[in-house]
Formats: structure tokens, sequence, C-alpha cells
């Protein structure tokens, strides 16, 4: 049976309390702020109301794994509070594609995370130890007992409190072979080489594995653009779940369990052939392609909700992203600021800084004691491969300062969506 729908916000404009979490159900109340849908703002999506291109997908013919994936999702919705529709909709897939492993070119990681304690991390991985193919607990686990645990039939590893890992600079350090593990598991046919018994025999070991990773924070960048992320949230008043029991619960998703295996063991030659259109490119097209093609395979609703939630939460990772100190960020900033004097052909660094640390929405005028410097300024964009140098101003004097055209590459790669650089534009 499926989960009942949260109702549409039908309301009168002069309501005096906002729309009710229904219990054992995900939040929808803020959705609008956590992903745009289809790129766009909430606040367009609201006056506009137009579906976009993956909202028009039609329905499919359901296979049995149509039924038992909605199964699952109720299942999953009882015990745990996603942030939205969404991202219930990809962990239910996610699971699902952990009994298909042999079939998928890359591993995708499930990222869990959240800004804080008691936010359902812990919760969803006790669901996902139940449901998903041989789950592998590797909490306090060294890296080479990880690997050594790896073999041509896939675990999937499920890794808590990744916060003691990687949670600083200095641990993460200590941990670096574990994030090396994580990296390279993603993509099949990446090994790690080392020698074994009295007379040191080099020897291959598997790294391919599907993985959930749960913890406080945001895991290294590596991990986490290798991944489906997962932005748990505190229960909010009105929002309720039931408790879980592992004796009484988990027999009752060991048999969804064993039915989704049942199901998906005959069609893993299938799944190897398919490529379906994804409605996102690169590494992230990689990471959801297994998603979707559960969905397909599947068929009814599901085809539509895997390319939905794909497109959804990998726009609302980009604009995290941007809104994040430092790497994108800084470079969709600089490109307003060009923006607003009029795209000139170079800026100095004063004049750069001073439109920088003079925003009071940005994080630069609190980046130092006295906010964003020259030096740090060109830290950052140093990993872009941007440098600064002598600039004509005006009244014919140089200064130090920044070429416009040393931006176009990098504003096109990382930030396309604030004020659009054309080919053409960038060339001239």
């Amino acid at each position: 049976m499926n989960p009942t729908s949260p109702q549409s916000n039908d309301a009168p404009l002069n309501a005096s309390w906002p729309p009710v979490a229904i219990p054992g159900q995900p939040d929808r109340r803020h959705e609008a702020e956590v992903s745009a849908a289809c790129g766009q703002s909430a606040a367009v999506l609201a006056e506009a109301a137009i579906p976009c291109e993956i909202d028009l997908i039609p329905d499919t013919e359901a296979s049995e794994g149509a039924e038992l994936l909605a199964q699952l999702k109720a299942r999953i919705a009882r015990f745990v509070i996603l942030p939205s529709e969404e991202a219930l909709d990809a962990t239910t897939l996610w699971v699902a594609a952990t009994h298909l492993q042999k079939s998928w070119q890359h591993a995708p990681r499930l990222a869990v995370v959240g800004p804080a304690k008691r936010c359902g991390k812990s919760r969803l991985l006790d669901v996902l130890t139940e449901t998903v193919h041989q789950a592998l607990l590797t909490v306090n686990s060294s890296p080479a007992a990880v690997f050594r645990s790896i073999t041509e039939e896939p675990p999937t590893l499920l890794v808590d409190e990744a916060d003691t890992i990687f949670g600083s600079p200095k641990v993460a350090e200590k941990n670096e072979e574990m994030r090396g593990l994580l990296n390279a598991g993603h993509q099949r046919d990446r090994y790690v080489l080392r020698v074994v018994g009295n007379d040191h025999t080099p020897r291959r070991f598997h790294t391919f594995a599907m993985a959930a990773i749960a913890g406080i924070g945001d895991l290294p960048d590596t991990i986490m653009d290798r991944s489906i992320v997962i932005r748990m949230r505190r229960r909010a008043e009105g929002e309720t779940v039931s408790p879980y029991r592992s004796e009484r619960d988990r027999p009752g998703f060991h048999e969804i369990r064993d039915r989704i295996a049942q199901w998906t063991a005959p069609l893993a030659d299938r799944a190897l052939q398919l490529e379906p259109e994804m409605p996102v490119e690169d590494r992230a097209a990689d990471t959801w392609e297994p998603l979707v093609i559960v969905a397909e395979l599947a068929g009814g609703p599901w085809p539509r909700l895997a390319r939905q939630a794909c497109k959804r939460m990998v726009d609302a990772e980009v604009q995290t992203e941007e809104n994040n100190p430092g790497g994108a960020k800084i470079l969709a900033d600089i490109r307003r600021t060009f923006h607003a004097a009029g795209d000139p052909d170079s800026i100095t660094t004063d004049q750069l800084l001073l439109a920088l640390n003079g925003d009071h929405e940005a994080p630069w005028a609190e980046w130092g004691r006295g906010g964003l410097t020259p030096r740090g300024l060109g830290s950052m964009l140093r990993e872009f491969g941007i440098s600064s140098g002598n600039v004509r101003i005006g009244d014919g004097t140089q200064r130090k300062g920044y070429m416009r055209h040393k931006f176009t590459d990098a504003w096109r790669r990382y930030c396309p969506a604030v004020y659009p650089i054309t080919l053409a534009s960038s060339v001239s």
C-alpha cells in the first residue's frame, strides 16, 4: 500500500497556522526551500505552476517491482521522516539497487547527513541494515578489514558516525585511507594493492561496493560528489513515527528485502544493458543511473519519480554548494560583481573586495578579522587557475586586479546559471 500523499496547500491566504506534518510521512512544509524543482525558484514555481518535462513522463506498465518498491517506501516512512518525498523515493530506489550491484559500473553512496544529533540518521541506518543486500556495518572498522570484506559479490557498506572519521582536518588526515577506499569503491575495477603473507606477495583487493555513510555535517567533498545526499532534520512538533523495535520489526523488513532480492535476481543482465535517459550529466548521472535503471525495471510511476528525485536533489546540492563559502560561491559572487559593474574587461582587487565584503548576505565580511583579504581571495581563486595581475583603470594608471576573461571558463563550469556566459561572449 502506498503511503498517503500529503495534502495540497489549498488553505486560504489568511490562514492562521502553517500546514501540519502528517505522522509517518516526509515533511513537505519546507520542501520549496530545500529544493527548487527544475532549477527554478519556489516563487516562480508557485506562480507559474507549469510542470517541467520530467513531470510529464507517463506511467509505464507496472511490474511486480513497482508494488514492492511502494511497500518498501511505505515501510521506511513508517519509521523515519525524510526531508522530502524525493528523498524518500531516492532512498527506496537506492535500497533496491543494492540487490543488483553486479550490474552497475558505479556504486552510488548514500550520504545521510544532518546539522546536529537526533536528526534520524542512525534510525535510517537501522532501516537500511535490514533491507539492503548483505549489510556490512563498519563502525570503528579499519580500512584493511573493510576492503578484505569486499569480494566479487560486494556487500553493502554501512558507516555510522562518520563525523568521528572525517569531522576535523586532523582526524580526517588519520583516516585518509578510509576516504580513499570510499572514493575508489564508487567505480568498478578500482583495486587496492597490498602485500600479504611472510613472503610479502602483492595482492589486489576489491573496493567496489555501494555504501551508506551517516554523520553530523557534510562528508569530505570527494565523497559528497559521489553520493545521493539525504539531508536529515530533527522532527518538528506534530511529526511522529513508529518506534523501531528490532525483534518486532526486523521480520517485516526481511520479508520485503527477500522479495526484492527475488524480483531483481533474474534482471541482472537486463539491468546491465539498460542505458536510460538521464536528467543530469557527468558524475551525477553516473551516481544516479542505478536508481533510474531500477525504476525503469519496476515501471508504473517509478521512472518519473526517479528522474524527479534525481533532478531536484542534484539541483538542490548545486545550490547548497553555491551558497557555501569558497568553491563555487566565490565564483558566483564575483560573477554578480562583474555583472553589476557592466561586465568590464577588468576590475581591481580593491573594487572586488569592496563589493564582496560589502554584501551583508555573503560570508566574506566575516572571513577574517577584516573580512576577505587579497591573499585569501587569491588563494581561493588559484584552485580554479585564476590569478591576479596588473590592470589598467580609467585614469590610465595600473593597479592589481583581475581580467574578466580569466573567469569565463570557471563561470561556465561552476556557476552556469548566474548571468550565463555564452561561448561567443567569452571569446570576444
